[in-house]
């Protein structure tokens, strides 16, 4: 009995997860973490052991897909949950786009050359192994542009709602993403002159006869504007939808976007470009308009996609669209470099429009030729663009599975985190999770400590005495001291209010010091 295309596929996807299971599990015995999965852990920690009122932390924290996508993990291990839902996760974006490919084409050299990508590269592996939730963007970024071309091949408006239904998960793994919109809104109307039944090909052309045609004018119009309801009404209204939770919940309509509480991204992205900016032998990695530059050494696959698109405007401007997007986060968010999701999503739209277009190009062998080399241009590149980045967690991932080293990055916090662990089980600790987020993930068991999730924090924070044992404090030469209440300044102030309390030195690290309260 032959065994059919779909179990092979089955089977290889399994084979697949295996692998980077194996590979994610082994690397975080070597103790590779990012701040994103700590920040998952420590979020998924508070939901299901935390004590109080928990909502906040549930609803409103962000991205919040990402978020939820470990909590199924967490039956098996709480802090190997986001390593496996990203390891699984990869998998998955696998299996749907050789789906794709199985459907469309017979060859397998396709197939080939995918496997190849998923096996080899370096940023398929840090997307697979990292715990981030890079593999979701993926996912849903080739499901949105996938349902695109389905859509102006088919010209039917089932596809375009399932690219819109993509995009609001999208912008849910990303809020970022949001930003894509603002590049479709001219796109569309090149969409709709084009699915204008008219004799004149060019677009500018169809443009003007339409505009001098009462009836063409009136279509136009119509067919615009239910193009741009039907793709960017649910984005935008699930993105309103939300921003109301948050004003509800927390009293900010960006509290979501904004806040450390909330989200992992916005301490860490600060500190990384300080960090940088500070430093002695300061470079500048990304300057605007060469950004688009580096995509293209990054993946030169794409440039063989815009070259097969190049009879059709309206698609190769579908193509050029991200590009668009990572010049405009450059410039919006200045202070910020360009994580690597945002290079690893021109490889998988720059293989899907290969996919969708290969058949109709003369030449086969020429194309393989040209996408091997692609291939192993990339596969230099994804792991060079790593070793070379300007965000840390890139470049630590990279150093541990090349030279498979010890991390030791988050030794401090992973030594806070036992003293507490060790402390009696009735104690109380007072904890800013803004900042020490990483500590709490380490935790055992997070019932003594009391957390600005909790009611009792602000009182605790005004009369330690009366609520807590010990207190971690951030140390001055900490990089986030300035970010938390609970620095080298706080109990100066406390003994200045309170002549009855004193503090004790218990525990400290270069970072982080544990203070007992002790009464004079």
């Amino acid at each position: 009995m032959r065994i059919s295309k779909s179990l092979y596929l089955l089977f290889i996807t399994i084979i697949l997860a295996v692998y980077y299971l194996v590979c994610g599990i082994y690397l975080n015995g070597l103790g590779n973490y990012n701040q994103e999965s700590l920040f998952y852990i420590e979020k998924t920690k508070i939901v299901f052991e935390g004590v109080g009122n928990r909502l906040k932390v549930m609803g409103l924290t962000s991205p919040i897909i990402p978020f939820y996508a470990t909590f199924a993990f967490n039956l098996i291990s709480v802090t190997l949950a986001p390593v496996l839902a990203s390891a699984l996760g990869t998998a998955v974006l696998f299996y749907i786009i050789a789906s794709t490919v199985v459907k469309r084409l017979v060859d397998d050299f396709y197939m080939w050359i995918l496997l190849a990508l998923f096996l080899f590269h370096p940023g398929i592996i840090y997307t697979a192994c990292s715990g981030k939730g890079i593999y979701l963007i993926l996912i849903f970024f080739f499901l949105f542009f996938l349902n695109l071309f389905k859509f102006y091949r088919s010209n039917t408006t089932f596809h375009i709602s399932i690219a819109s239904l993509c995009l609001v998960i999208l912008i849910f793994c990303d809020y970022r993403f949001v930003w894509l919109t603002l590049f479709f809104l001219p796109l569309v109307l090149a969409i709709t002159i084009h699915s204008l039944n008219l004799g004149e090909q060019e677009s500018v052309f169809r443009l003007f006869m339409s505009f001098n045609s009462p009836s063409l004018r009136r279509k136009l119009v119509n067919k615009t504007f239910s193009l741009y309801i039907i793709l960017f009404a649910l984005p935008l209204v699930a993105v309103l939808c939300y921003k109301l939770l948050n004003l509800t919940h927390a009293s900010d309509l960006n509290y979501f976007n904004e806040s450390p509480y909330a989200t992992w991204n916005v301490l860490v992205d600060k500190l990384s470009f300080d960090a940088l900016s500070t430093n002695t032998n300061y470079k500048i990695p990304e300057v605007s308009l060469l950004i688009s530059a580096r995509v293209l050494l990054f993946c030169p696959m794409i440039i063989i996609a815009v070259f097969l698109y190049r009879e059709s405007t309206y698609q190769m401007l579908t193509i050029l669209t991200p590009f668009a997007l990572i010049e405009f986060l450059h410039i919006k968010y200045d202070k910020v470099f360009v994580p690597y999701q945002y290079y690893l999503m021109f490889v998988i739209l720059a293989y899907l429009c290969v996919i969708l277009k290969s058949h109709t190009v003369r030449k086969p062998g020429s194309l393989k030729i040209a996408l091997v080399i692609c291939v192993v241009i990339q596969i230099y590149f994804g792991g060079y663009y790593l070793y070379s980045s300007s965000i840390t967690e890139e470049q630590n991932f990279v150093n541990v599975l090349f030279r498979r080293t010890e991390d030791e990055t988050e030794e401090d916090n992973i030594n806070v985190a036992q003293y507490l662990s060790s402390l009696p089980g009735d104690s109380k600790v007072l904890v800013d999770d803004a900042t020490s987020y990483p500590i709490v993930a380490f935790v055992h068991d997070i019932k003594p400590l009391i957390m600005p999730y909790e009611d009792a924090f602000l009182s605790a924070l005004e009369s330690p005495d009366k609520y807590v044992d010990y207190i971690l404090v951030a140390t001055s030469r900490n990089a986030v001291t300035g970010y938390t209440q609970l620095n080298n300044k706080y109990l100066p102030l406390m003994k200045k209010t309170n002549s009855q309390i004193d503090f004790r030195k218990v525990f400290e690290t270069r970072d982080w010091v544990v203070y007992r309260i002790v009464p004079r």
